[in-house]
């Protein structure tokens, strides 16, 4: 982060503050959202700092969801399942899309013009040789 950034913006590259949840910081404790962080004073910074300790962030937030998907996949509920097996939990559509968790494709079956040509021509002289 650089100094001349705007203190909502900075919020908001830390783990678990989004747009919406620093713009309420900013309210709660009652400070201009124009405010640069090179502008900050001393106790304008304790009151952010007091304010950032109400919510989980960065590895504690972390944390917090690994331990949420671990529980999921002791008790064996579907979504642990698929947690599990790296697909997708929410009810997407795996048999097209889905290429972030299933990963790159991988062609079965499928041959080449050449390679099939090939083995049409082999085939045709084995025929022929029965013959």
């Amino acid at each position: 982060m650089k100094d001349q950034d705007r203190v909502v913006y900075a919020l908001t590259r830390i783990n678990g503050i989004g747009w919406p949840l620093a713009h309420k910081i900013m309210t709660n404790i009652k400070m201009d959202e124009a405010k640069r962080i090179k502008e900050l004073g001393p106790e304008e910074l304790t009151a952010l700092t007091n304010e950032l300790d109400n919510y989980t962030t960065e590895g504690d937030l972390v944390r917090q969801i690994r331990s949420n998907i671990q529980r999921l996949r002791d008790i064996g509920s579907y979504r642990g399942s698929r947690h599990a097996h790296g697909l997708p939990v929410r009810g997407q559509r795996t048999k097209t899309n889905a290429r972030t968790k299933r990963g790159k494709r991988k062609t079965v079956g499928a041959f080449k013009k050449e390679v099939l040509a090939t083995k049409a021509q082999v085939a045709t002289k084995e025929e022929s040789g029965k013959k």
